[in-house]
């Protein structure tokens, strides 16, 4: 080493010196006539130099060696030292990583064998070193406490029995509601358990041939659908001792057991799992030697994910994913029936059809041959919309547990409407009559596996029988949380009376024939009516009788910019869309725009919407951030089209500027969403923005026993609004009652951009 590097040095040393020659030599001859004593000094200097450079690469050769001396004394020092006791005040960078902190095990259990089993496993867990919990399922918040475990480089363990008919033991019964939820639930978004380690070990009896296991296999499905980490392959223990692996449920038990604990040590120190050696880009994998014993422990690995891909064929938010497998087979395509109907229309005479024609009076027509025509339901589409979370009602309707109604059960605060109208989110039923729409909007939440149409042409329900199911089905899912761990007894025994209906879930509820009937009943029931439509059906927003608050979906300001979000099946929807907004400022009642604000989209038209508004002159104008459905096929919408909060305000301030009736009233921080009011609704400087329920009732009972003779307006049924939910409010629109909670990973702080 010291010998290249010196004569790289004298090498560069005689190249400058060849430069400075060609000077030196003309400088002689020049020297001699000038007989300067000082350039007789250089060029003594210069006959001498080779005695010189000799000097300076001796010089630099001896500097180079002490340094290389000193610096592998260095690393040999370092390594003696690695490898003596760390002291307490003297570890090591390395020393510091630590890789699991911890293992908690949680166990459902119904005889308790699951609990004995986490039991046992603890102390050995406890034997190695490391930290162990044991945590009956009943006593652990998952909405509070399991996303911190993605962090805190805890292991997860799960010890999961099967009860009667494949269902969850009673203690882990909320756990496996809330975790299924949770990874269809687009909110929570497909890496909301990134970076959480788990392992999963299911009870079962495979004499139950079509509920084996189940439980722990639905599990492990969910919690890979929120991206968390399998650490080893699921076990699963059998008390049916003629199929059980090794002989009884305790051994199988033993057998994953000894497993889990040399994987756990091998994750301590830091060992990762490896690929099986078939590397992507052909080559060899240079740890398939050193890890080999790893694939004898989980050489069943590849044959498990063989068997489980009916597990993992859903993503967790791309909620169309169900419908595109079973597109492979003959089955239609829902987004395609709008075609197919179209079809069959040119098909048949408009004599032959008998379909059920809307009425000025929204009465109905029933076709002679209803039993014939098809159900809005396939079975393909009720199965995806099973999957997520829809409970189902006759051949067309549907109602969801809103994500808000959940939140104030447990006292987390309710939804904008609770905010802007004094609607208790936990009494509030979310549900539709109708799962068909005319439009196919690019921030669907449903990503279009509801059936598209222009008219109806399905089999129909009796509205008696859609109101009935989805009572009897919402306070089905409200018992649900009784005894869960944060819903308060009051609002729980509240939330069982269902005081309001949104009727904004999917769909679009105004093409159900009988939407009248619809409403009446909800107003006999004294439930109040949000009623949301997307601006397609003029002459059915006409013909609509009186509902406590009636919204037109806004999504954009222009013919273009509206075909390009909202997607329309008409061909003449533009016309259709101004003509309903000029039908909704023919209503008495109260009326709202509902504006979703799309980044890149629609933000940047600002006087087209002002040029809307006057023409329907609503009484309210709800502005909100589009909400970002996770990806899809049918939408090219991305997190990049989603305004931060503090956008949405100023794109309201600079609008309401240009309103001079209008003014910002109140603000959902929490929902990125503002409403900005007519002045009619600011009495002596204070806004009254609440509904008087029982007021509305009063009017609307009155109305229907007078034959619509007796009519009221939104002035009638107004309430004040509290100071916390008023724009500018330190609260930014979160109810003071209640107790607000922080997710991890919380949105960016963007105040002052």
């Amino acid at each position: 080493m010291f010998s290249y590097v010196t004569f790289r040095v004298m090498q560069a040393l005689l190249i400058v010196c060849s430069l400075l020659s060609s000077v030196v030599c003309v400088s002689e001859d020049k020297a001699v006539e000038s007989h300067s004593p000082i350039l007789s000094f250089i060029i003594s200097v210069w006959q001498s130099r080779l005695y010189l450079y000799s000097a300076g690469a001796l010089l630099f050769g001896i500097w180079f060696s002490v340094k290389m001396a000193l610096k592998k004394k260095s690393v040999s020092s370092d390594t003696n030292s690695s490898h003596k006791p760390a002291k307490s005040s003297g570890c090591s960078d390395k020393e510091k990583v630590v890789h699991v902190s911890g293992v908690k095990i949680f166990y459902g259990s119904q005889t308790g064998t699951a609990k004995g089993f986490a039991k046992e496993l603890s102390a050995e867990v406890e034997a190695s070193g490391l930290p162990c919990e044991v945590i009956d399922l009943k006593d652990y918040d998952p909405d509070d406490q399991l996303a911190d475990e993605s962090t805190n480089k805890i292991v997860c363990v799960f010890l999961l029995a099967t009860y009667t008919d494949g269902q969850p033991t009673e203690n882990a019964e909320w756990f496996c509601k809330w975790l299924e939820e949770a990874s269809t639930d687009f909110r929570y978004g497909k890496t909301y358990l990134k970076g959480l380690k788990y392992a999963i070990f299911g009870l079962g009896n495979s004499v139950y041939t079509g509920h084996y296991n189940t439980v722990g296999k639905t599990v492990d499905k969910w919690l890979w659908m929120l991206s968390a980490s399998r650490i080893m392959t699921r076990g699963e223990g059998d008390c049916n001792v003629v199929n059980s692996k090794h002989g009884s449920i305790q051994a199988d038990f033993i057998a994953w057991k000894v497993k889990f604990l040399n994987r756990l040590k091998k994750l301590v120190k830091g060992d990762k799992k490896t690929c099986s050696g078939n590397c992507k880009n052909g080559g060899s994998c240079k740890n398939k030697t050193k890890h080999e014993h790893e694939h004898e422990e989980e050489g069943d690995a590849v044959q498990s994910t063989n068997n489980e891909e009916d597990l993992f064929e859903s993503s967790s938010d791309d909620e169309e994913s169900a419908l595109q497998d079973e597109r492979k087979g003959p089955v239609v395509d829902m987004e395609d029936l709008g075609n197919i109907i179209n079809g069959v229309k040119k098909a048949k005479s408009k004599d032959e059809e008998q379909m059920v024609k809307l009425s000025k009076l929204n009465g109905f027509k029933r076709a002679e041959d209803e039993e014939e025509k098809r159900e809005m339901i396939t079975p393909t589409l009720r199965d995806a919309l099973t999957k997520q979370g829809y409970k189902l009602i006759g051949s067309h309707s549907g109602v969801k547990l809103c994500r808000w109604t959940k939140s104030m059960l447990r006292g987390r605060g309710g939804c904008y409407k609770h905010t802007f109208y004094g609607i208790e989110s936990h009494r509030c039923m979310e549900t539709t009559p109708s799962l068909a729409c005319a439009n196919k909007c690019v921030f669907c939440w449903r990503h279009h596996t509801n059936p598209v149409g222009t008219e109806w042409r399905w089999k129909m329900d009796p509205a008696e029988k859609i109101l009935n199911d989805s009572l009897e089905k919402h306070q089905n899912m409200i018992r649900e949380f009784k005894g869960v761990p944060g819903v308060k007894p009051e609002r729980y025994e509240e939330g069982l009376a269902v005081k309001h209906c949104a009727l904004s879930l999917v769909g679009e509820p105004i093409m159900y024939p009988e939407i009248n009937a619809f409403l009446h009943l909800l107003h006999s029931h004294r439930i109040s009516s949000f009623l949301v439509t997307n601006a397609q059906f003029p002459e059915e927003i006409r013909n609509l009788v009186p509902v406590t608050q009636l919204y037109v979906s806004v999504d954009a300001s222009t013919k273009d910019s509206l075909k390009k979000i909202d997607r329309p099946l008409f061909k003449d929807f533009w016309p259709r869309f101004l003509d309903c907004l000029k039908a909704l400022g023919e209503k008495k009642q109260r009326t709202v725009y509902r504006l979703t604000l799309v980044k890149a989209w629609n933000v940047e038209e600002m006087l087209a919407y002002a040029d809307l508004i006057a023409m329907g002159q609503p009484d309210f104008i709800e502005v909100k951030g589009v909400t970002y459905c996770g990806e899809s096929t049918a939408s090219s919408l991305t997190m990049a089209n989603v305004p931060w909060h503090q956008e949405v305000v100023s794109f309201v301030q600079q609008l309401a500027d240009m309103l001079p009736q209008y003014e910002i009233a109140c603000e959902h921080e929490h929902s990125n969403c503002l409403l900005i009011a007519h002045t009619k609704f600011k009495i002596d400087g204070e806004w009254w923005t609440w509904i008087d329920y029982e007021r509305f009732q009063e009017l609307v009972q009155a109305y229907e026993d007078r034959g619509g003779q007796q009519s009221f307006s939104s002035l009638d049924y107004m309430a004040k609004t509290p100071a916390w939910a008023l724009f500018g409010a330190e609260e930014q629109g979160f109810d003071p009652a209640d107790t607000r909670f922080q997710r991890r990973n919380k949105t960016k702080n963007i105040s002052g951009c």
